[in-house]
């Protein structure tokens, strides 16, 4: 071990032996359990913090590393919206905080436990499993979730080994919100543009032996009901050597909607107008192309069905006219849902989420009765809606909520919990993270990268020191 690890090494201990002492000088009388360390997690761990005084908060996460989906979801081109990630690690190291990582709810711990150990459980495990078809063929390797398409080349252990099938010229991304948007994006940029961000080295060896020329983006509805945003288009729109080509007839008279639109989705229209009004002045070897008024109805080796949708009542109705796109890779955006890890978890299997009424977890769904201290926050309780700006908001909505519940005394904390044990377990404490952070920033520096993300679970425990 070289003098600069070990000193990183030695510092993490005594950082770790100082927060140790501080909590048990405190002898807290109220223990909250959160698990899940991405942003719902962590903005519910910094209300909770800054409302209760006397208050342990301990947080439980399956992956060695924190952020969840800041770290795994959001697209490397966008390191603005990762600078959340400063804010979420001066919450985890408030001296009341512990991190738990390497630790999974339903495995290595279960719900029954957790509840006994702590006067209050959150879950915030988020979503990790993605909306079907339910189409013959989607089992075909040329068909992959746009969900694993971003884990693939923001390196979540377990996606490397996806090996998407770029050697076609087209692709074809059913859904258009803003994961589409940033997956078609990623397929369409320059290569030197993301060599400087913290996509996996893999993926960019992967890219640059890209064939993709034309990437379709097909949504079942209209342009006024569109999923992405302004910000997320204009990126597109931006991309040199990248030809934006709109259908005429998608955009049937639309403009005379215009004055009858909330300002949001106003200003995105007028955008899209403006391109469709200024296309074919710019000419690419690659083309965006967005389409409306689809539904998938069948996918065939090298192509994909859809039928031609109508509107009515702003549901998308189809008709008896079919489409046909050249398909050489599939990728399926159609939404999200979570996973029941533990049986003790009342779970809505149709919707994907968990029972609550307003994060808390109902303990009888015919009656709305409350399981008491059991909460949730983030997709795994609205389903996969909003951005980060709404993870945050319904975080702090539901913090305040078990904050309420326990200064009105709604919630027992007169009883001593003793919190988590991790005696046994390969636990990577925050110092432990902390290495493996400089390890990544180190390896990326030398790549001229923000960082070089390790993609392998024991990989990451042995730079943490587990």
């Amino acid at each position: 071990m070289g003098i600069n690890c070990l000193n990183i090494f030695r510092r993490g201990l005594h950082t770790s032996s100082a927060r140790l002492q501080v909590i048990q000088s405190t002898t807290p009388t109220k223990r909250i359990c959160i698990v899940g360390a991405g942003p719902a997690g962590f903005y519910a761990a910094q209300l909770i913090l800054k409302q209760l005084d006397n208050c342990v908060v301990d947080v439980v996460e399956k992956l060695p590393v924190p952020f969840g989906l800041v770290r795994f979801g959001v697209a490397p081109d966008h390191p603005e919206v990762k600078n959340v990630i400063n804010t979420f690690t001066k919450t985890a190291e408030h001296p009341r905080l512990r991190y738990f990582g390497n630790i999974s709810l339903g495995t290595d711990v279960s719900l029954r436990e957790l509840r006994d150990r702590y006067h209050a459980v959150l879950l915030t495990y988020g979503a990790d499993q993605d909306r079907q078809l339910e189409l013959e063929n989607e089992r075909l390797d040329n068909v992959i979730s746009a969900r694993k398409f971003v884990a693939w080349y923001n390196g979540l252990p377990g996606a490397e080994n996806l090996a998407p099938d770029l050697s076609g010229r087209d692709v074809t991304i059913v859904g258009q919100g803003n994961v589409a948007v940033d997956v078609a994006r990623m397929l369409l940029s320059p290569l030197d543009a993301l060599k400087t961000t913290d996509t996996t080295e893999y993926a960019l060896e992967a890219l640059s032996c890209s064939q993709v020329e034309r990437v379709h983006l097909v949504g079942r509805r209209g342009p006024l009901q569109a999923a992405f945003t302004i910000k997320e288009l204009r990126e597109m729109l931006k991309l040199p050597n990248v030809d934006t080509r709109w259908r005429t007839e998608d955009f049937s008279g639309i403009d005379m909607q215009l004055d009858k639109l909330q300002r949001p989705r106003k200003r995105l229209t007028e955008l899209m107008l403006k391109s469709l009004k200024e296309q074919g002045r710019i000419s690419g070897s690659k083309q965006f192309l967005p389409i409306f008024l689809r539904a998938p109805k069948a996918i065939a080796p090298g192509e994909m069905e859809f039928s031609v949708t109508e509107l009515q009542q702003e549901a998308a109705v189809p008709t008896s006219s079919t489409e046909r796109l050249p398909s050489h890779l599939i990728l399926r955006s159609i939404g999200y849902k979570s996973s029941c890890v533990d049986t003790g978890i009342n779970f809505d299997t149709r919707r994907g989420r968990v029972h609550n009424i307003n994060g808390r977890i109902l303990k009888d769904d015919a009656t709305g009765e409350v399981d008491p201290g059991l909460y949730v926050a983030g997709w795994l309780g609205t389903g996969p809606t909003g951005v980060i700006v709404t993870t945050m908001n319904g975080a702090f909505a539901v913090a305040k909520t078990i904050c309420d519940d326990i200064n009105t005394n709604a919630l027992d904390t007169s009883s001593v919990k003793p919190g988590y044990d991790a005696d046994g377990k390969r636990v990577v404490t925050w110092d432990g993270w902390q290495r493996i952070n400089d390890f990544e920033s180190a390896a990326g520096k030398a790549k001229g990268k923000p960082r070089e993300k390790i993609v392998s679970i024991e990989e990451m425990l042995r730079v943490a020191g587990v």
